[in-house]
This record gives structure tokens, C-alpha cells and sequence, in this order.
């Protein structure tokens, strides 16, 4: 894969995520409008649990598949077959272990009338998990469009499925309360028809993945999973702190906010919902980690490998900071996507959005430790920010509420990018171009803060007031970045 391909393919996981994300965005207003902060907070809580097992269920062999199926003494097949019937094993006893501890389970998360909940996420967990190592090879073999028609295709069915559940099935049974097929649909069940529309969503993605399943033998050689294991298996530990800095403090907020259970599930549905005003950031972040990866092991036996680094880092800043701009210089906007009790919350937006663009860089800048071998430092690197993010969350929660879990979630990945950078110019130097990033990065803050000053000393229109930053932006970097590359071109 060369720059030309890292580009195009990061468009297409890119028009795939964004498109698809963006299509499952539009759900949050509909929850938003029809369940109350306090519903809503249950499914945040679900839905941050569900990113640390996502992690620990994929045990890392993503990453290792990539980096064994360059290595000529193992055939791609061989590592394919022992990695899925590694990953098969391990979910389906992770799906049987929650089925028969669901009751226990339930009662100690409160939720004592509804460990079925427990199960349906279990199931979705151990559906994503086992499906992980064939989207990695789509990903290592350049099939995008296959990927992308797959994710499409789960998301619309989550879609259809949630408007059925939550606006078809209502009105149905209103209308018509003694229908035979209504013995199916129970309105008490309220917000367990989202996790049964994406039950049978995973479900319909892992029937679209089948022919990555086919003539793939069980396989489970202790020789060849051990050297993978102990590479992957760190990304493990990454994987879990990264989660613990992303997830956290929608899982713990409930615990830690100094009020009753009711209003500590509200305001955890507040900053969950606000979260999502960040997703252009995260998807940019995602659709990048997802042709990055294999370029960047692709890549890595060229000469011009780490020029190229640091010239993806540029523009992947430059790029980070217009979707930071474009989307708090235009908060108006934006903030009609969640209900109007849920608008108290928007003061973190602009918090979490920088914090995904330094997660970015950092996924930038940790290539070091994948290419030269180092997952252990690059592990230790994630558990500090763990520590970091456990540690704030506990002080700030109780002093500032969900604004504290935002400020703490920036800091960890600041002191996370800043960590790997470090350690990246002992083990794997790259010359990136630190002037230039943070030349944009403080353009962007100064830029929002200004359009604050403005609207609020002077009164502008708000998409008047927006549209100029935008503006002056996009000169800057037409005139510092995009001139001189045209011109070498």
C-alpha cells in the first residue's frame, strides 16, 4: 500500500463510518426524544461496559495477524485459522459464562429485573468478537468496499430495527392492542429493544462474513499462537486502558456522583448524549486507524517510511482541527441532534472533541512500539493513562460532575501522546513536525474562543461569526500546506 492507497481507502472506511455512524447517529434523537435522561443512562452504561470486553474478547490478534502474515516463516492461512479458532473458543465460553452468572450479575450491576440484558449484550460481545480477525483481513488484503458494504449493511439493520421497535410497534399497538403478533412486543421491556436491535445486527453481520469462515480449519497449534500471543496480547492491556480512558467515566459517573441514583442516572445520560456530538472527531479518528494500520506495516521496509509518517501526522492534524472548528464554531447547529434536556451538557463538547484529536495523534505517534517490536513499553504507556484518567475521574467527578470526566479524558491523551512521542524518538525516531502541529492546534482554540468573545460581547450571528473562522482557517492552510504540496506535485 503506498500514500496514494492510504488515502483513498482511508476514504472509503471513512465514507463507510461516517455514512454509517452518522446514519446510527441519527437513533440518538430518537432516544433522546422518547426516553428520559435517566432511561438513557442505562444505555450509556451498557455501552461503555461493552467497550472494555469488546477489547479483552478480540485479545489483541488484530494487530498480531498484521504483523505475523508479513512474516514469510508462517503462511497467512495458518495464522488466519489458529487466530479464529482462538477467538471462537474464547467468546463462545465468555457467552456461556454470562448465561449462567446472568441473574448474580444483574442483581450487582442494579439492574436485578432484567439479566436478560446481560445476555443480549453478552451475545452481541461474543458476535463482534469471533467477527474481529475477518474484518482484519478484509482490512490487510485492500477489500474496503467489502468491508465498508458489510458495516453499512449492520448498521442499517440497526437502524430498521430501532425505528420498528420504538416508533412502529407504538403506534401499533395502540392502535391495535389485541393483535395476535403484539404478544411478541412488550412495552415494559423500554429500552431492551435497543440492545435486541443490535443483537440482530451483529447477527446479520456475521451471516455476511461467512465466506471468510468457510474452509478455514479448527486449528489451535500452541507453536505458532504463543509467538502471537505474547505480541498481542499487550495490545490487550492498550486496548483495556484505552478503554478506561474513553469508556470510564460513563461507567462509573453513576457511582461517583454525589447524588441519588435517579439524578446520577440523568446526568450520566446528559454527558452521554453530549459525547456523541463529538462523533465526527472519533469517526475521522476510527477511519483512520483503519487504513493507517496496514499502511503503516506495509510501509515500514521503505527508505522514505518515516518521512511518510511524519507527513500523514501533518495533514491528519490539519484535518483534526477543521472538524474540531467545524463543529463547535457551529454548536448552534449541532446541539438539535439530542433533546432540549440534554443541552445542559454541552459545555463539554468542545473538551471531548480536542481530547479525540490528541487520541488521533497518539495513534500516530504509537506506530513506534508496533514496528519495533516494543508492545510491553507501549503497554505500560496505556496503563499510566489509565491511571491517569482512574485517578482524575475519582478527584474531579465529585467536584465538577461530567465536566470533570471530560477534562480528565483530554489530560490522558495529552499526557499519552506527549509519553509516546518521547519514547518514540529513542526506539523509532520520526521527524515529525512539531512547530507546524502545534501552530494548528493553537489556531483552533484561538479561533473558538474568539468566535465566543464575538457572539457573546458583540452579538454576531452565530453562522456569520462560525462560517468567518471557518474561513480563516482554511486560508491559512491553503496558504502554509496546501500551495507547497501542489507546487512539489
Amino acid at each position: 500500500m503506498n500514500l496514494r492507497q492510504l488515502v483513498s481507502q482511508t476514504a472509503i472506511y471513512g465514507l463507510s463510518s461516517i455514512v454509517g455512524r452518522f446514519l446510527n447517529y441519527l437513533l440518538v434523537p430518537l432516544y433522546t426524544y422518547t426516553y428520559s435522561a435517566a432511561e438513557y443512562g442505562v444505555v450509556s452504561e451498557f455501552y461503555a461496559y461493552a467497550g472494555f470486553f469488546a477489547v479483552v474478547l478480540a485479545l489483541g490478534l488484530e494487530t498480531g495477524y498484521f504483523r505475523f502474515r508479513q512474516n514469510p516463516a508462517y503462511a497467512s492461512d495458518t495464522i488466519y485459522a489458529n487466530a479464529l479458532s482462538l477467538l471462537t473458543l474464547a467468546n463462545t465460553g465468555f457467552l456461556a459464562a454470562v448465561a449462567y452468572w446472568r441473574q448474580d450479575l444483574a442483581d450487582w450491576l442494579r439492574y436485578p429485573d432484567h439479566p436478560e440484558y446481560l445476555v443480549w449484550f453478552a451475545a452481541i460481545l461474543a458476535l463482534d468478537g469471533i467477527t474481529a480477525l475477518p474484518f482484519a483481513r478484509l482490512r490487510a488484503e485492500n477489500h474496503a468496499w467489502r468491508f465498508a458494504g458489510i458495516k453499512l449493511s449492520e448498521i442499517a439493520m440497526t437502524i430498521a430495527l430501532n425505528l420498528f421497535f420504538l416508533l412502529l410497534c407504538p403506534k401499533l399497538a395502540q392502535h391495535w392492542p389485541d393483535a395476535a403478533w403484539l404478544r411478541f412486543y412488550d412495552p415494559t421491556l423500554g429500552v431492551g429493544y435497543i440492545f435486541i436491535a443490535n443483537l440482530i445486527a451483529s447477527l446479520t453481520k456475521w451471516l455476511l462474513l461467512m465466506p471468510q469462515f468457510r474452509r478455514i480449519p479448527v486449528n489451535l497449534n500452541p507453536a505458532l499462537l504463543g509467538p502471537m500471543l505474547r505480541y498481542s496480547l499487550p495490545m490487550v492491556v492498550i486496548g483495556f486502558a484505552g478503554m478506561v480512558n474513553e469508556m470510564l467515566d460513563r461507567a462509573i459517573l453513576k457511582i461517583l456522583l454525589p447524588y441519588d441514583l435517579t439524578t446520577n442516572l440523568k446526568l450520566l445520560g446528559i454527558y452521554g448524549a453530549c459525547y456523541k456530538l463529538s462523533i465526527l472527531m472519533s469517526l475521522f479518528v476510527q477511519a483512520f486507524r483503519y487504513a493507517g494500520e496496514p499502511f503503516f506495516f506495509a510501509y515500514a521496509g521503505r527508505a522514505d517510511a518515516k518521512r511518510a509518517y511524519a507527513l500523514v501526522m501533518r495533514y491528519f492534524v490539519i484535518a483534526g482541527v477543521f472538524i474540531f472548528l467545524l463543529v463547535t464554531l457551529f454548536i448552534d447547529f449541532f446541539q438539535y441532534f439530542i433533546g432540549a434536556e440534554y443541552r445542559a451538557g454541552l459545555e463539554v463538547v468542545p473538551i471531548l472533541l480536542m481530547a479525540n484529536l490528541l487520541l488521533g495523534i497518539y495513534v500516530n505517534l504509537a506506530i513506534w512500539y508496533k514496528l519495533a517490536d516494543r508492545t510491553g513499553l507501549g503497554a505500560w504507556v496505556a496503563l499510566a493513562g489509565a491511571a491517569l484518567t482512574v485517578a482524575l475521574n475519582i478527584y474531579w467527578i465529585p467536584l465538577w460532575g461530567y465536566v470533570g470526566s471530560a477534562w480528565a479524558t483530554l489530560a490522558c491523551y495529552a499526557f499519552m501522546a506527549a509519553a509516546s512521542w518521547l519514547l518514540g524518538r529513542h526506539y523509532y525516531p520520526v521527524p515529525y513536525p512539531l512547530a507546524r502541529i502545534f501552530s494548528y492546534l493553537l489556531l483552533g482554540i484561538g479561533l473558538y474562543f474568539a468566535n465566543r468573545w464575538t457572539l457573546r460581547e458583540y452579538h454576531w450571528n452565530a453562522w456569520l461569526s462560525g462560517s468567518l473562522g471557518l474561513m480563516i482557517y482554511l486560508a491559512v492552510v491553503a496558504a502554509f500546506d496546501l500551495k507547497p504540496l501542489i507546487r512539489r506535485s
